[in-house]
């Protein structure tokens, strides 16, 4: 799904107009109060419904989830596009939060990534991953993209299938999507994720960072049993893991 341009609006939660009881100012905060737990409540609801049905799920799912008007999500997200940007930007922070810490408690370069993976899987990050980040990869005909060159500069890639053949088609994403600050740090630390099991011969040395993202998203189904989904996640993962890993000689 393509997020169209527009910018996340901090909401603005009204008190009232700023009336005030006899109390001075007393009947303002339970306004400010409920208003601030539905903003949680949709942005709650808002992952969980994404996450299970895609960024192409109405704003009435959301609002039916979170058990508010669909006005009230509209008061606080103008627009649906609003809505993706912000819990594609939270989900970024958070998958960035994670590499940064892998890459500083974790001095093997294989258990550093691992880690990053397992967490992320598990934390269910692979269900709401932003477009922009899942369409950004290397192209493979570049040797220094495929042996540690910068990411985030390259440009994603789709493989196409003709009569007999398999090819790299490059495919350019809008501008302001590879501008965007927060899917360029992801990139970063999850490049240098990268590089580091790669230059310690842990990793094959054609995976991109693509490829990583898409282990995360393709490890994490949405199952209606959550038990089944964590065993489900898990045993996906190993087997994913198990095919970064290089061959044997």
């Amino acid at each position: 799904m393509h997020i169209q341009d527009s910018h996340w609006q901090t909401a603005v939660v009204s008190d009232g107009g700023g009336r005030a009881g006899a109390g001075g100012g007393s009947r303002s905060t339970p306004l400010r109060v409920d208003a601030q737990r539905n903003l949680e409540h949709v942005l709650r609801a808002a992952r969980e419904v994404f996450g299970e049905l895609g960024y192409g799920a109405p704003m009435e799912d959301v609002a039916r989830r979170a058990r508010v008007g669909v006005g009230t999500v509209y008061r606080r997200f103008p627009s649906k596009d609003v809505l993706v940007r912000r819990i594609a930007e939270e989900e970024t922070s958070r998958l960035t939060d994670q590499a940064r810490t892998a890459l500083g408690q974790e001095d093997e370069p294989w258990s550093a990534l691992s880690r990053f993976l397992r967490t992320s899987v598990a934390s269910g990050a692979g269900r709401l991953l932003p477009p922009q980040v899942l369409r950004v990869g290397v192209d493979i005909d570049d040797p220094s993209a495929v042996l540690g060159g910068p990411v985030g500069a390259r440009l994603p890639q789709q493989r196409a299938t003709g009569p007999g053949d398999l090819r790299v088609v490059e495919q350019r994403p809008p501008a302001d999507e590879l501008d965007d600050p927060g899917a360029a740090e992801l990139l970063e630390f999850v490049g240098r994720l990268v590089e580091r099991a790669r230059e310690a011969g842990e990793l094959r040395v054609d995976v991109t960072v693509a490829d990583v993202l898409l282990v995360i998203a393709t490890a994490a189904p949405s199952l209606p049993d959550a038990a089944q989904q964590a065993a489900a996640s898990a045993r996906l993962l190993d087997i994913l893991l198990e095919g970064l890993r290089p061959r044997s000689a």
